[in-house]
């Protein structure tokens, strides 16, 4: 566990413990600095109560002291030299990208900090506007200060973080219901932006597990013919099946063989038994017993004899097995992984080494390499096979055992003969090829980040449909600076691969990838050709064609041999052009990318569901539609939410500023009512509706500050102020209108007669804060109902979440709501009057006011449908670029393009003639001294 995890108590250990403790921490782990402040007071406090305890001098208390501060320094000077080595290790790089990811930036979250402060302007006219009409009308110095901060409340609504929250605990919820957890709520929203998506190939894309398909192995420099079964009986004895039986990192835990699924596979291929030292003997002999692995009693021919073969038999069987001495494991980095082991009775010890089938050839005698070695390789790979080359060596004897325990890895792993190649089968996930073909039809595009062979990735990606048939695949080979000579690109065809390198000069001019002119710009993705690289091409590519990185990213589709920090340069890059990445992976090595993407999600519960946002219950990639379904719905919900309530907030201050200017407000019931009934039940239902059973071709906007929303927002606001106005100076122009006492009688004879009664004892004592007036019951009544309107009208359905009428709790408040309304509004009750502080009207006045009411209901509806029409888009395109640059412009803010960079870029490479790059060309780096990142393109003939 982590050292600055334990607690405080038990590390109050002795000196020597807490040194060597230290120690260890430092060289395995890359431990936060104050941890190490944690560890290095222990350790003074341990030094500290022994000295103090055994002390009696001051003057030896003194010179403690002093070597004390001197040991403090030094520590702190290893503890930093630690650190920077820890962190700077690939374990380390990927542990920091997992705790310290860079930032994610979403428009919404943005927009709404300007958003805000334009309703702070807007509470500021208010303020002013209180102060001065107060001060007009000779208003005491309290009241003012209480009504011109109680409009700023008033605006800027308090409720709001809660609000937009809950949509977001709802479909956090759904979430889970639908077996994908979430640890970053606020990522949800983000989702709902999607438009790319990369997926790791094993075990995400393809199955888990791998099924050997075949053997080839290589005698005398030649590929023998392919082999269906390893087990058989003329290679039991054989290197090859010794290095299939022994270098691998499989172990037995409960008596059951464990380890990683492809060594597991080509274990199990052979039939071989693995027996491991139990503790007893591991602490006898000071863990030295090795890993044996030895033939079962089947693999061997069968008996002609009955009694005295069969023991024979079991004797051939048990006299030859391998011991594993000494194990290198695998690294992603290196591609390959090597044992050392002996077979019993042999002198001499032997290496095998298996891996990557380019690095393994590369590490061997060129003499032992077949000279059709790479044509073999592509041709099962162009099938989608997962090829495993294997290696051997027999190891010097003055190598003994004890040496081999402190030789390095490099002196092992050179001079190996190569022995063949290990095919295995990779299948396509059921669900993978649907799944990916909805994810194109909504727009969304795809791109597959493996650690696999890069031609296996091309294969899988065609399988599936990521890549059409149709398509052409472009390879970028970067390859570095070297003897003089700068970085340069090959580019080459996957498909005429191998007729790009042989003497054929000819092109044919179908080969050329095409470029369309395409209706829309979201529809940029469906080209006609796509990129492939590996890990290395895209290092060179980062480090000397800066300028190349963003058109490379636009069009690639397929990245082999990616590590786990190249994974994560490769979200980055797609970041930088302004896609918004989701990223689906299943290992430790998918940790960085799924921290650093937008939405990360983990098919595994292992290693990867602690990095990623979302973690999927189900291991297939069916969990990236709902994810992305949701993320919409939860994204269309915070706009809803987001819209309603600055609405409350203008309606509200509406009615406040209106009161004001004849020195009234709204009652206390009447803000409870309002804030209450009305607004807390509407917001935390209206966030229910779930999502749209389909993703469609649109994606939500991603900003506050658009044309369309805000469109609607101020289209809505006009409305609600001018049906306001118009309620507040119609009610003074009627016949009966007087400034409101108890002693006023609007009403009929029997109205007035219940009103007067209840102010039997009080009929002398005007309203101190002048609450009852018709002004008052007048714009509580519209503007109540302009609550609801807003509401229904925000609260949007298709496409993107489902129905406002499938929501039943919202239905259900809304219409309960509604009742009371017109009941309290056409029936009015004594009680209720009172409460509210409503004062009598003529029911005349009341049914124009539902007139009022039912004409807004249209008015707002309409417009809404209106701005939700496409055939106004030219009309907020022109909002778009003149009405919220010049509303940004009045704090300062400049929006930016409206469209995305990528996009921006495609327009570009659409009229580019030498994009994309023509078959055997070669893209070169200038010289350093010229400006970084340039290149110029050289034909190569």
């Amino acid at each position: 566990g982590a050292y600055g995890d334990l607690p405080f108590k038990y590390l109050k250990l002795d000196f020597m413990n807490n040194f060597i403790f230290f120690l260890q921490g430092l060289t395995q782990e890359a431990l936060s600095m104050s941890t190490v402040i944690k560890v290095l007071q222990n350790i003074c406090y341990c030094l500290l109560r022994n000295s103090l305890n055994e002390m009696s001098s001051l003057r030896v208390s003194l010179r403690f002291l002093i070597c004390l501060k001197s040991f403090i320094l030094v520590m702190h000077l290893i503890s930093h030299s630690f650190l920077f080595l820890g962190f700077n290790t690939a374990k380390g790089q990927l542990v920091r990208s997992i705790l310290y990811p860079k930032p994610t930036d979403f428009k919404l979250y943005r927009d709404a900090y300007w958003f805000l402060l334009s309703l702070v302007v807007v509470a500021g006219i208010g303020f002013i506007y209180t102060i001065v009409n107060s001060i007009l009308n000779e208003v005491p110095a309290h009241t003012i200060v209480i009504e011109s901060l109680d409009i700023i409340t008033i605006t800027v609504p308090p409720a709001l973080p809660a609000a937009m929250t809950a949509g977001i605990v709802y479909a956090q919820r759904r979430l889970k219901k639908i077996g994908i957890f979430c640890i970053s709520p606020q990522r949800i929203n983000i989702c709902g932006q999607l438009n790319l998506v990369c997926f790791d190939k094993t075990g995400t894309l393809t199955e888990d597990g791998l099924d050997l398909w075949g053997i080839q192995r290589v005698e005398n420099a030649r590929f023998l013919l392919p082999e269906e079964r390893a087990c058989s009986e003329s290679l039991l004895k054989s290197e090859f099946i010794a290095c299939m039986a022994t270098c691998h990192s499989l172990t037995k835990i409960e008596g059951v063989l464990s380890g990683d699924p492809l060594d597991l596979k080509m274990f199990e291929a052979i039939g071989w038994i693995l027996e491991e030292a139990t503790e007893e003997e591991t602490a006898l002999h000071n863990r030295i017993m090795p890993t044996v692995v030895r033939p079962s009693k089947q693999l061997f021919p069968e008996s002609k004899q009955a009694t005295n073969q069969e023991m024979e038999l079991f004797e051939l069987s048990t006299s030859y097995e391998i011991g594993i001495v000494r194990q290198f494991p695998f690294s992603s980095v290196l591609q390959r992984m090597c044992v050392i082991a002996r077979i019993l009775g042999e002198k001499r010890m032997d290496a095998y080494m298996k891996g990557a089938p380019e690095v393994i050839a590369s590490l061997c005698k060129q003499e032992t390499v077949p000279a059709d070695f790479e044509s073999v390789l592509e041709e099962y790979t162009k099938q989608g096979f997962r090829v495993i080359a294997l290696a051997h060596r027999k190891l010097e004897s003055k190598l003994t055992w004890h040496k081999v325990q402190t030789i390095n890895r490099d002196a092992i792993e050179s001079n190996m003969d190569f022995m063949g190649l290990i095919i295995m089968q990779n299948k396509l996930k059921q669900e993978t090829p649907a799944v990916l073909e909805d994810l194109h039809k909504a727009n969304i595009r795809t791109v597959m980040v493996t650690g696999d062979n890069m031609l296996t990735a091309i294969s899988v990606a065609r399988d599936c449909g990521m890549i059409l048939p149709q398509d052409k695949v472009i390879i970028a080979e970067a390859l570095p600076p070297k003897d003089g000579q700068a970085a340069r690109i090959n580019w080459h065809y996957a498909d005429t691969l191998a007729r790009c390198t042989s003497s054929s000069p000819a092109i044919n001019s179908e080969d050329i990838p095409v470029k369309l002119v395409h209706e829309s710009l979201e529809d940029l993705q469906m080209t006609k050709y796509h990129f492939a690289m590996n890990g290395k091409s895209f290092a060179v590519i980062l480090e000397h064609f800066q300028d190349l990185v963003p058109k490379l990213v636009l069009h690639g589709t397929v990245f082999a041999r990616m590590a786990p920090d190249q994974k994560t340069q490769l979200v980055e890059a797609l970041q930088n052009v302004d896609y918004y990445v989701g990223m689906c992976g299943d290992g430790a090595n998918d940790c960085g990318a799924l921290k650093r993407a937008h939405g990360g999600i983990s098919l595994s519960e292992l290693e990867a569901s602690v990095a990623s946002p979302f973690t999927s219950r189900t291991p297939s990639i069916s969990c990236v539609p709902k994810l992305i379904r949701e993320g919409r719905a939860a994204l269309i919900t915070s706009f809803c939410v987001f819209k309603f309530m600055a609405l409350y907030s203008i309606i509200q201050y509406i009615s406040v500023t209106l009161l004001y200017s004849i020195l009234s407000n709204l009652g206390d019931h009447q803000f409870l009512f309002i804030d209450l009934a009305i607004i807390l039940v509407v917001v935390f239902t209206m966030s229910l509706n779930p999502a749209w059973k389909e993703l469609v071709a649109r994606r939500p906007p991603s900003g506050l500050i658009s044309g369309p929303l805000l469109c609607s927002v101020l289209s809505q606001i006009i409305i609600c102020l001018g049906f306001q106005t118009f309620g507040f100076l119609w009610v003074r122009q009627q016949p009966w209108f007087e400034r409101w006492t108890p002693e006023s009688d609007a009403c009929n004879i029997l109205d007035a007669t219940n009103i007067s009664s209840a102010h039997d004892g009080n009929e002398t004592l005007d309203d101190e804060h002048n609450i009852k007036n018709y002004e008052n019951t007048t714009l509580f009544f519209i503007s109540s109902f302009q609550y609801l309107i807003v509401a229904i009208v925000f609260s949007k359905g298709k496409p993107f979440r489902q129905p406002c009428y499938k929501n039943f709790l919202f239905v259900t408040s809304v219409v309960v709501l509604y009742v009371f309304l017109f009941f309290i509004m056409l029936h009015p009750s004594e009680l209720i009057d009172t409460s509210f502080e409503l004062v009598c009207v003529p029911y005349e006045w009341r049914l124009r006011i539902l007139i009022i009411v039912i004409v807004n209901a249209i008015v707002s509806v309409l417009m809404e449908v209106r701005n939700s029409n496409g055939k106004y888009l030219l009309l907020s395109e022109a909002v778009d670029r003149r009405g919220v640059c010049l509303l940004s412009s009045l704090f300062g803010y400049r929006e930016k393009a409206p469209k995305a960079k990528y996009m921006h870029l495609a327009q570009e490479l659409l009229v580019d003639p030498e994009w994309p790059p023509k078959p055997r060309t070669t893209t070169e780096a200038k010289v350093p001294s010229q400006e970084n990142g340039s290149y110029q393109i050289i034909t190569l003939t």
